[in-house]
């Protein structure tokens, strides 16, 4: 009996050394976490279990049968965090540069199956070298098992994955079809053609990092949602992301004790807003000052700044913020912009967490690039997701809400529950100098008429008592008591039932 534990653990010792001490000597030499050390920061101390620890590949081809590494590549299991139950697997690139086989990909989507079966949600650390060229075929099968079952998990269980080391040609798509994507900065990577191809095919010279580097995805590409300077930070910010998130989607996101008085009045609030109305401001000091404790986790913060996304607690619980940014081109809707927040609504809406939406928007961006890029279909998105979302949806606007941008941020006719606004806010088709200009065109010659035409205009309907007179504001509030009636609002709306008609699946305009 001895002889076979201590088999047993010579065995686990083995595969628990992964490509061996030289190989993890190599990886962290490059700043890189090996597979299991990422494993224990993410999950709580002592608790994960891990599954096919000594799964081996089966290819014989290419002298491959004389190297067959326990794991083959993939460490995976499950385990808390904070006492909540996620599954996971991290790719080792101690072990064949982490390349990807069939048993390899069979590990993690068994891993994935458990995850939809037991509702809890799929943390994928990404750090490999591709397919393994030597299965050919069966590593681009692998591969396809995987995308399957990111598909069928998509809305079902929260899915995250963590870019820590090289991701390269077909392995991208995996991480593309999950929820969020977290960068490494310099040492991760996404790209579906290298620089060496596309050197080939183009003729352009980039490096790797510019081509598909934490920078390029989140701030040019939106492929990502955060990159940060290491692996113990990035590791960090995903526990805490989960914190604010739903095991599935037929549970609620859990609630946490909260030390804030939910009636709390904030009269700096009051002034927030500039007496010209073309002086920006920061939204997120509106964000901060309404959440529990200040608490924020913003999504894509460096994409498209012109709309804020993000997750805040309210009364301990877990509420999806989307709000226009002034400082950034006026608040103006664009491709982009709508993109960002239309993807962020529709993930609150599979995962039950209420949408507050902040307002200031002065239009959509103008503009021939804008037009020929698709920003009809593009803003479309947004309108499409908040129209279609069931959650609780509170809207509070603080300024500007101009002509179909209005409509477009959860607006009452998008079946918004409570639509509150500033005294400061303007509800119109466009703003009085614009309007002026079309109602009276003829006398644009005469300065002392158009003034008054504008002062009119500007007295009619650059305030929200017209929209307020329609009953498409709910009730034009105090800035100061905006988190009181904002979670009030909310409170009154958790056991909101909404029906829509049957359907086999929608079609957004993508």
């Amino acid at each position: 009996m001895k002889d076979i534990l201590a088999e047993l653990e010579h065995r686990r010792t083995e595969a628990r050394l992964g490509g061996g001490q030289k190989r993890i000597d190599a990886q962290h030499e490059k700043g890189k976490l090996t597979a299991r050390e990422r494993i224990e920061l993410l999950l709580d101390e002592d608790s994960f279990e891990e599954y096919d620890m000594f799964v081996a590949h089966r290819c014989t081809d290419f002298g491959m049968e004389k190297q067959r590494p326990y794991g083959d590549g993939v460490v995976t299991g499950w385990g808390t965090i904070n006492g909540r139950i996620v599954y996971v697997f991290s790719q080792d690139f101690t072990v064949l540069g982490g390349s990807v086989s069939a048993t390899h990909a069979q590990k993690i989507c068994k891993i994935m199956d458990m995850a939809v079966q037991n509702g809890a949600p799929v943390i994928g650390i990404n750090d490999s070298g591709g397919a393994r060229i030597q299965e050919g075929v069966d590593s681009l099968a692998g591969y396809g098992e995987v995308f399957e079952r990111n598909v069928m998990a998509s809305g079902v269980v929260p899915q995250i994955s963590l870019i820590m080391g090289p991701c390269a040609g077909g392995a991208v798509y995996s991480p593309a079809m999950t929820d969020f994507i977290f960068m490494v900065k310099d040492s991760s990577y996404m790209f579906v053609t290298g620089p060496d191809v596309v050197k080939t095919v183009t003729n352009e010279v980039v490096t790797a990092e510019e081509l598909g580097g934490a920078t390029t995805h989140t701030r040019k590409s939106s492929v990502a949602d955060g990159a940060f300077e290491n692996d113990v930070e990035a590791i960090a910010e995903v526990r805490r992301l989960v914190d604010f998130l739903p095991l599935n989607n037929r549970e609620k996101p859990p609630v946490r004790p909260f030390f804030d008085e939910p009636g709390r009045i904030e009269d700096s609030l009051d002034t927030l807003v500039p007496e010209n109305a073309n002086t920006p401001y920061d939204m997120k000091e509106l964000i901060l000052k309404v959440a529990d404790e200040g608490d924020f986790y913003e999504i894509q913060e460096n994409f498209a700044k012109n709309i804020i996304t993000g997750f805040i607690r309210l009364e301990g619980q877990t509420v999806g913020v989307v709000a226009n940014q002034p400082m950034v081109l006026a608040g103006c809707l664009d491709i982009d912009s709508s993109r960002k927040a239309a993807r962020f609504v529709r993930f609150c809406d599979c995962f039950e967490i209420p949408l507050l939406t902040f307002v200031d928007v002065p239009g959509f961006l103008p503009g021939t690039g804008q037009e020929y890029a698709g920003v009809i279909k593009h803003g479309a998105k947004l309108l499409y997701a908040y129209a279609e979302a069931t959650v609780p949806k509170v809207t509070v606007i603080t300024r500007k809400a101009y002509g179909g941008a209005y409509v477009v941020m959860s607006s009452k006719h998008l079946r918004g529950d409570v639509n509150y606004a500033w005294p400061t806010s303007e509800i119109a088709v466009m703003g009085a100098k614009g309007a002026t200009e079309i109602i009276h065109r003829g006398d644009l010659g005469d300065a002392e008429k158009t003034a008054a035409h504008t002062k009119s205009y500007e007295d009619r309907f650059a305030n929200p008592f017209v929209a307020a007179e329609r009953g498409f504001i709910d009730e034009v509030i105090q800035p100061r008591s905006t988190r009181r009636r904002v979670s009030r609002a909310f409170a009154a709306l958790r056991g909101k039932k909404l029906q829509t008609p049957w359907k086999k699946h929608d079609n957004i305009p993508l």
